[in-house]
């Protein structure tokens, strides 16, 4: 009789680097070409002729819709925006000086509550719920944001795009075109990336057989984080220094790195070439920059780019430029990485519903370096 066998668990890279960790077809990117692209479309054909809407049919049902099936989606969308008074309660309550992230990320676990099919966890209701959790999201960053500045909350207007719905609630207002239109190519850019660090925190805590509110409300834990979504906010704060101190954009950056702190916005774990998401947000960051009389912004983040560009063979990633673009929307800084979930809650939806319909627990073993085993256990008395 043989004696049974143990497989010794393979060490993967830190962080886990270049691990292939499961099978989607849903996002597909080449690091070393410089592509993303969403159910095999590029995102650079998605960004000139798409619109977000289209854009999270595309990752929720995986096809482009046709006519019929994008309009139902767009009034499915519009018939969710619409959020509990308890929820509005919950806004209202949170400390003023509360990190929009975390107002986010408590009221997204609190709407489970009210959700219609809260004890639902199969095909159809996560779609369902991707559909609400997509309009209510995008709601409650703009309603906080006014409740906190003492603002009323604005109704949405049904005959609105997702983009221009929610810059009216936020600014009170209705957008311009060009403003629509940057923000709308702006969340289609943020849609979706693979299996960055909240869109896997979202498919564990779905493998788990949680459900969909669970796993978004994992990911936007994860997005919080400055290595993460937090960057385009770090981008701002320099951008922001540089000007109050009205310091050469270069010679700052110079400085910091003879200080060996880190300028947020460059290199990516994937891509060894251009983020491809960049190559869109320096251009309507530099229409945006323009059109408006605050060249500055981008002027700075032009010469920013070329030097680390040149010093330290690093490209600009989605977050450099975002910044900008970002602000000059009248979008205050602390809400950047809200609106990055704005836009990646399409994402994780569309990966939670994947995990679930072909689910295995994630469970992943670790390298095990502390004390030889057996260590004794010491009496009290003898340590």
């Amino acid at each position: 009789m043989s004696s049974p066998t143990t497989s010794s668990p393979t060490l993967a890279p830190k962080g886990l680097e270049g691990v292939v960790a499961t099978t989607s077809k849903i996002c597909y990117i080449d690091g070393d070409a410089g592509v993303l692209a969403y159910r095999g479309i590029d995102i650079h054909e998605l960004a000139d002729h798409s619109n977000f809407e289209e854009t999270c049919y595309l990752l929720w049902f995986g096809r482009l819709p046709k006519a019929e099936e994008l309009k139902g989606l767009r009034a499915r969308l519009a018939a969710e925006r619409i959020l509990d008074p308890a929820i509005i309660t919950l806004l209202k309550s949170a400390p003023k000086e509360a990190i929009p992230m975390d107002v986010l990320r408590t009221a997204v676990s609190a709407l489970s509550f009210y959700d219609p099919e809260f004890k639902k966890n199969d095909h159809d209701a996560n779609v369902n719920k991707a559909i609400r959790l997509t309009s209510q999201i995008a709601m409650i960053v703009a309603a906080y944001d006014r409740i906190r500045k003492g603002k009323s909350v604005v109704e949405p207007d049904k005959t609105l795009s997702h983009s221009a719905n929610f810059l009216l609630q936020l600014n009170g207002e209705k957008p311009s075109q060009t403003a629509e239109r940057a923000l709308d190519i702006a969340l289609i850019l943020h849609a979706d990336h693979e299996l960055n660090a909240s869109t896997f925190a979202a498919r564990v805590t779905a493998a788990t057989l949680s459900d969909m509110h669970s796993g978004v409300t994992s990911a936007i834990g994860a997005l919080k984080g400055p290595l993460h979504g937090g960057a385009n906010e770090a981008v701002f704060h320099i951008l922001e220094a540089i000007n109050k101190a009205g310091a050469d954009p270069v010679e700052y950056i110079k400085n910091m790195l003879a200080q060996k702190k880190k300028v947020p916005g460059f290199g990516h774990r994937v891509y060894h070439t251009e983020d491809p998401r960049a190559t869109h947000l320096r251009k309507m960051s530099k229409d945006l920059c323009y059109s408006s009389g605050q060249n500055k912004w981008y002027d700075m983040s032009h010469a920013i780019e070329e030097f680390i560009k040149a010093d330290k063979k690093l490209n600009a990633n989605v977050d450099f430029y975002s910044a900008s673009t970002y602000h000059t929307l009248g979008i205050d800084v602390d809400l950047f990485t809200p609106i990055f979930a704005v836009s990646r809650i399409s994402g994780w939806a569309a990966h939670v519903i994947e995990q679930l319909d072909d689910n295995r627990l994630i469970r992943p073993r670790a390298d095990y370096i502390g004390p030889a085993y057996p260590s004794p256990y010491v009496p009290m008395n003898q340590r």
